[in-house]
């Protein structure tokens, strides 16, 4: 019999401005202070998908998820992974559609962190027994690039570089509508959407968390476009917000309501990863081939064979923040864009 595997608890900040390491010993029962600290210097605590220091100051509405430690680890299991590059350090994946990164509510076993200890059983030494190696995720439907760290140095390393914005990380989308003007960086706080929590949504500023994207126009297919996306901050779903935001939706996306026949998944691929190698400091780049399906998109909408515009392609509401006002009207808050 399989043992269970343990789903990280989530806390939702309540109070502006409290520390990180006081929030969770406040919410979690029998934690001290001291212990929060240990969470969180353990790799164990993540708001809204990010890693923080203990004295990180939330933000009312943050997710913050504890995950339990290494009694909790995933089972390996065997599937497919497809390498990129492989050293004594580390580890670079072309993460395929539809695998999730790591055990999760609904998703606790067939996982990429399951694969990894099946191939690499070592790592289950190395971090949050639930993240074995893994310092970054990639959301189940998004495919590309994914870094895992191999040793201790290299985990410390290169969560270092997440934290302090050094890692390059670029994005391909196809998108509804032409972007105008067609390059400019969306600039727009995230926090969890009120309404439904598995969604995120842009707020007003103050109240979310600081949220930056830039993005160039690629190619143009009339009512889509292909966009190459920089993801100057990492926070959850943040592309696939931001594009929804300002009414160019990612092509496939249910979630953010932009679901079309045409692809099973948002058209979302991680095609580059850039860092600073954790043994020899030399800057190292990696690129991951367009996955099948998004070629086949691609290939239909260069043919003209898929006409969003005639379909009522358009983006959904829901992305943008609502904030309910006396006497039952409301406010909205919408992503800014800058030139």
């Amino acid at each position: 019999m399989t043992a269970p595997i343990a789903v990280p608890s989530e806390l939702l900040a309540d109070r502006d401005g409290e520390r990180l390491d006081v929030f969770l010993a406040r919410r979690q029962q029998d934690a001290s202070r001291a212990e929060a600290r240990r969470q969180i210097d353990e790799g164990l605590v993540r708001v809204d998908g990010s890693l923080e220091r203990p004295g990180h100051r939330l933000r009312a509405g943050e997710m913050v998820v504890v995950s339990p430690r290494l009694e909790a680890a995933p089972q390996a299991v065997e599937i497919r992974l497809d390498l990129l590059h492989e050293d004594d350090d580390l580890i670079i994946l072309d993460k395929q559609a539809g695998l999730t990164v790591h055990p999760a509510p609904g998703e606790r076993q067939t996982t990429l962190a399951s694969a990894l200890l099946q191939r690499w059983p070592e790592l289950s030494k190395l971090g949050d027994a639930l993240r074995p190696g893994l310092v970054h995720r990639l959301d189940r439907d998004t495919s590309g690039a994914l870094v895992i760290a191999r040793t201790q140095r290299a985990l410390e390393s290169l969560q270092q570089q997440f934290r302090d914005r050094a890692v390059e990380k670029r994005y391909l989308a196809v998108v509804a509508g032409a972007p105008d003007p067609p390059a400019g960086i969306i600039d727009a706080p995230l926090a969890r959407d009120p309404a439904d929590p598995r969604r995120f949504a842009v707020v007003e500023p103050g109240r979310g968390r600081a949220s930056r994207t830039g993005y160039r126009l690629l190619e143009q297919f009339g009512d889509a476009a292909l966009l190459e996306c920089d993801l100057i901050t990492g926070r959850a779903h943040q592309i696939r917000v931001h594009l929804a935001a300002i009414s160019h939706g990612i092509i496939g996306d249910a979630l953010y309501g932009l679901a079309r026949d045409a692809i099973r998944r948002q058209a979302l691929h991680a095609r580059s990863i850039a860092f600073d190698h954790p043994a020899t400091g030399e800057r190292i780049r990696c690129e991951a081939p367009l996955p099948a399906d998004l070629e086949r998109l691609l290939a239909r909408l260069r043919g003209g064979e898929l006409l969003f515009g005639d379909l009522g392609l358009g983006p959904d509401p829901a992305p943008i923040h609502r904030e309910r006002r006396s006497g039952g009207r409301t406010r909205q808050r919408r992503a800014r864009r800058v030139r």
